[in-house]
């Protein structure tokens, strides 16, 4: 079952994945960059541009949730993508700075998240146009998995590019439990 605490622990892995690959992206050429690396979204910057446009989306998703989250409102602010191959920034500063308001936001919100909240059916429609109703909980699943897979693709693409993103695991941040 997912829970407030998980959200706040996935917000946290989430912040401190995309620092790392950003840092690791900002090593690389604008080249490099935008080579493509037939990935399904073709480069490294295409990928670190889907994984953004997939976190807007959801984000604004999750602002129509009744509790009205304020933390939500920078995303609800934002235009919706068009696409999920969208390049939304072709440069990696400006991707980075989109990227680190969103973490925030995503952290902001996880402070806000009562488990209770995690219950109520979110209604949307996909980028497809197909009407779906799931819980929070569900979507949450979703949204980090897709994110962590992605970002899997990320760290990929960026080492057969010479780069080393180092650990990636979440376990990293996780504290040593004391008997």
């Amino acid at each position: 079952m997912i829970t407030s605490q998980y959200v706040k622990t996935m917000a946290a892995y989430n912040e401190w994945m995309n620092a790392r690959l950003y840092a690791a992206a900002g090593r690389l050429s604008p080249a490099e960059l935008s080579a493509e690396r037939k990935a399904f979204f073709g480069s490294i910057i295409g990928t670190l541009n889907h994984i953004v446009v997939g976190d807007t989306v959801w984000l604004k998703r999750f602002a129509k949730h009744p509790s009205t989250f304020t933390s939500l409102d920078p995303a609800r602010a934002l235009d919706h993508p068009v696409a999920l191959n969208q390049i939304m920034f072709a440069d990696l500063q400006a991707l980075l700075a989109r990227r680190t308001m969103l973490d925030s936001v995503i952290l902001r919100w996880s402070d806000e998240l009562a488990d209770s909240d995690l219950q109520i059916t979110i209604a949307y429609t996909n980028m497809k146009g197909v009407a779906a109703n799931k819980t929070l909980a569900a979507l949450l699943l979703q949204f980090f998995n897709h994110q962590t897979h992605h970002r899997g693709q990320a760290t990929t693409l960026m080492s057969q590019a010479g780069e080393d993103v180092g650990v990636t695991d979440v376990l990293a941040l996780l504290p040593d439990v004391e008997e």
